[in-house]
């Protein structure tokens, strides 16, 4: 006989991927069984502080250390791998290194594949239709609405996503930043840097 799914509790749920999750959140809260501000911390930990720091600690060394960077440029996957990022999300990575003369920026426009080992959780413009269709008819002025202004002789490259490989972006090193060590150096990649929606910050902007 044909199993009726119309009396399943989840066909009360709503459609919408973000509502399910909004509605189960709900109904753990009413029963007791989570709380609310703990989860927004675990999430913004994983979307802003442990993911990015790891993408952050391969730039860092790879400013510092051209043979890595050498390296990371001709085949990021293991090399990540033995800084101990890997695994789901992660099993084939690829960098693209930003120059003076290149942008790059990175886009998954079927889902929202990004490199969870290297920076975490994807922020939710990422996984956004605006920013998916977008990013790939317009790079420019997505580029502009996050506050990022390119020489009008630097190409912009926008790299798609899949399944199968995830980018990375490497930022340009900021300037008079030669003396810094990895750990100072790590303090100026930011998450959008990585993405290629934004810059590294500046050593007087550097968070204390």
């Amino acid at each position: 006989m044909p199993h009726d799914h119309s009396d399943h509790p989840h066909s009360l749920l709503p459609p919408d991927p973000a509502l399910r999750v909004k509605a189960l959140e709900t109904l753990l809260t009413r029963k007791g069984l989570v709380d609310p501000a703990a989860l927004d911390v675990i999430i913004d930990t994983y979307e802003n502080k442990i993911g990015p720091r790891n993408g952050a600690r391969v730039v860092a060394k790879a400013w510092r250390d051209p043979a890595f960077r050498q390296a990371l440029l001709e085949d990021a996957t293991p090399v990540v791998a033995d800084l101990g990022y890997y695994g789901r999300q992660g099993e084939h990575v690829v960098v693209v290194e930003n120059t003076a003369q290149t942008h790059n920026m990175v886009v998954c426009t079927l889902c929202s594949c990004y490199p969870w080992p290297l920076l975490g959780i994807p922020p939710a413009w990422y996984k956004s239709d605006a920013y998916r269709a977008r990013a790939v008819r317009e790079p420019r002025k997505v580029l502009q609405d996050f506050g990022v202004t390119l020489a009008e002789n630097t190409a912009v490259r926008v790299w798609d996503s899949t399944a199968e490989v995830r980018y990375l972006v490497l930022p340009e090193r900021p300037a008079g930043t030669e003396g810094l060590d990895e750990a100072e150096l790590m303090a100026l990649v930011t998450r959008d840097s990585m993405i290629g929606t934004g810059f590294p910050r500046t050593p007087d902007q550097a968070a204390p």
